[in-house]
């Protein structure tokens, strides 16, 4: 790697990657895994592995190139394998269909049809990634070049337009125009808040202060997210390019990148290009010939979830537990180490670079009237097709459930979205026509949030899953204020008896009561939010609270308290499996059943409603069977 003197060194080396990429591409194929966290975990790394080995044995390794890309969002089926230039898109490949891939596509030049994408509505099979539906509904500008690229090498972002941005800012515009630019395209943050980005920009430009601090806040602890990670992952000079633009306009010279410890391929990511971005003096002093100087450090959080929270990550930073702090000042007044500081998340910076390279009217017209550009969220829960989507701002709850997930397994009815992640709210079915924007999900007692959308179906409790997100944020809780740290451990006291079937008439009211209480009086974001989950499901599914409460059934049969279990004689073959799994001997043969038409029979008083019974119970069989209360129906032979 040689250093830039000035942006017409960045353009020369782009000009010539792209043409040495054009020129090869234009003959020879190649070949893109995905290696983000979900594909690895998949199996991705044996596919690579499979793909090195067959490349050395056949003499390809210097005509086919393999890279190891990002994560491209469709994680239900990788590990997901492409081959350029014909865009082929395989997926669930295995290391056993490597040599077959070598030699029918890149040899031969023909289709494996088995690994094609398989339309479950019109049966056709999808050889092109535009062509699935998962992704053809979508508007992909920020993860749309993530299977391109290899994230490890700064020449793959450079020769797909990287830095460019950087390179416009620093050459033709000033500071306050970078601002401006920012502010009218109407981008907000993405981190959950959805304050006004160029407000936040123009507030750290003007405060007091020659030492200010720009960070990188990918501290991602909802529960069904991974936004970020795959930002981090699979791009990311998009964010370190966004971070050096956001230093030049507000004046700072040094930043920081937080990414969780439970991130690891993030980190390692995050610190190569880094590193790279050092050798070529995008980063150091005076960069690209500007004059502008500008350094990054990375740091690692420590796994708290409230971490997250600006004010607790800048102490972390600093060395001290991290905990919120009161926001007397907006921190980007008085923030790290009590000077001015600039503080977005991962999608928020990646967003930067596009508004410069693009122009503000261009990001202001995807979108809502208030909520501008894209949005990535994590698709997840009872859906068929898992996964991140990324869709303009704006799009319906239920286009983004059924048009890109595919609906819902089974054939099930969709009983509702949980949006926001563990502080968000539940929105029943008869509200996913709703557009997806900041003002909108409030307006539902939900919010954006990060950015995960968890699927419910019919076989889901609300009440079991509001206790669930309780239960997690009063272990996530720092417990520095008595609003969050007690309301919490009370309303997990609460819920945690009525689905267990103890829950007393008053519990609504009191719960409600602990709920406003929390939102007004807690120190940060997470107490003022942690109530969303109980308030919203009383707001939607206080039927179900009444069904717990009064009538001591779970209505969707996921709450042991009250469910009872008894075996079918008319099913039963009597295999004795049931019986060999009780923990507490609960199940026999009735007295004198002896012979072929024998069955088992559970004990009630001697039932645990455990549940094991029924998930041992043969497929084929499925003679044990659940019913909503205490009591089941009567065995007789």
């Amino acid at each position: 790697m040689s250093r830039f003197a000035s942006v017409g060194d960045l353009e020369l080396l782009r000009k010539t990657l792209r043409s040495r990429r054009d020129a090869k591409r234009s003959r020879e194929p190649w070949i893109a895994v995905c290696a983000g966290t979900g594909c690895l975990a998949l199996g991705a790394k044996k596919v690579i592995d499979a793909f090195r080995g067959e490349l050395r044995r056949r003499d390809l390794g210097t005509e086919v190139v393999l890279k190891e890309t990002g994560c491209p969002g469709f994680c239900e089926k990788g590990p997901i394998v492409v081959v350029y230039p014909e865009g082929v898109h395989y997926i669930k490949v295995d290391p056993a269909d490597v040599p077959e891939i070598v030699e029918e596509t890149i040899v031969k030049g023909r289709l494996i049809d088995r690994l094609l994408y398989v339309d479950p509505v019109t049966g056709s099979r999808d050889v092109h990634e535009e062509e699935i539906p998962f992704y053809k509904h979508q508007t992909r500008v920020l993860i749309n070049k993530n299977i391109k690229i290899d994230p490890k090498n700064i020449d793959d972002y450079i020769s797909e337009g990287g830095y460019s941005a950087l390179s416009r800012a620093l050459s033709s515009m000033t500071p306050q125009e970078v601002v401006d630019e920012v502010k009218s395209s109407g981008l907000r943050g993405r981190g959950g808040g959805g304050f006004p980005t160029g407000l936040k920009w123009e507030s750290a430009r003007k405060a007091e202060g020659s030492a200010k601090y720009v960070i990188v806040n990918c501290d991602e602890g909802d529960p069904g997210a991974f936004m970020d990670r795959a930002l981090m992952e699979g791009n990311p000079h998009s964010v370190l390019e966004g971070l050096i633009i956001g230093a030049y306009a507000i004046g700072s010279v040094e930043g920081f990148i937080y990414v969780r410890a439970e991130y690891p391929l993030a980190v390692e990511n995050a610190r190569i290009s880094i590193s790279q971005a050092r050798e070529y003096g995008l980063l150091g002093e005076d960069i690209l010939g500007s004059g502008f100087n500008f350094d990054v450090r990375l740091h690692r959080g420590a796994g708290a979830f409230v971490s997250g929270e600006s004010t607790a990550l800048m102490n972390a930073i600093e060395g001290k537990v991290g905990e919120p702090k009161p926001k007397y000042v907006h921190t980007s007044e008085r923030g790290l180490w009590s000077r001015p500081s600039l503080l977005n998340n991962v999608e928020t910076w990646a967003n930067i670079p596009l508004i410069i390279n693009m122009g503000a009217d261009w990001f202001s017209s995807i979108g809502t009237e208030r909520s501008k550009g894209t949005k990535i969220f994590s698709l997840v829960g009872k859906v068929n097709n898992t996964g991140l989507v990324e869709v303009p701002m704006g799009m319906t709850l239920r286009e983004i459930i059924f048009d890109i997930g595919g609906g819902i397994p089974g054939g099930k009815r969709v009983k509702g979205v949980q949006t926001g992640g563990p502080s968000g709210g539940i929105i029943p079915e008869g509200h996913l026509d709703t557009p997806v924007d900041f003002e909108e999900l409030s307006r539902l007692g939900s919010m954006m949030g990060s950015g995960s959308i968890i699927v419910l179906d019919e076989d889901t409790c609300a009440v079991d899953l509001a206790r669930y997100f309780v239960d997690f944020l009063c272990d996530e809780s720092c417990g520095k204020c008595v609003p969050c740290r007690e309301g919490l451990r009370q309303m997990r006291d609460i819920l945690s008896d009525i689905v267990a079937g103890r829950g007393k008439a008053e519990a609504l009211e009191t719960l409600m009561e602990i709920a406003h209480l929390m939102k007004a009086a807690s120190l940060c974001a997470l107490g003022r939010t942690a109530a969303n989950p109980v308030l919203s499901t009383i707001r939607y599914f206080k039927d179900e609270y009444f069904s717990h409460i009064e009538d001591q059934r779970c209505p969707a049969l996921v709450c042991e308290g009250l469910i009872s279990y008894f075996i079918r004689p008319d099913l039963c073959i009597a295999c004795g499996i049931c019986e060999r799994n009780c923990p507490e001997g609960a199940i026999s043969e009735p007295e004198g059943g002896k012979g072929e038409d024998t069955f088992m029979v559970i004990d009630q008083s001697r039932c645990s409603r455990c549940g094991i019974c029924f998930h041992v119970c043969p497929s084929k069989v499925m003679a044990v069977a659940r019913t909503s209360g205490r009591s089941a129906p009567q065995q007789v032979p």
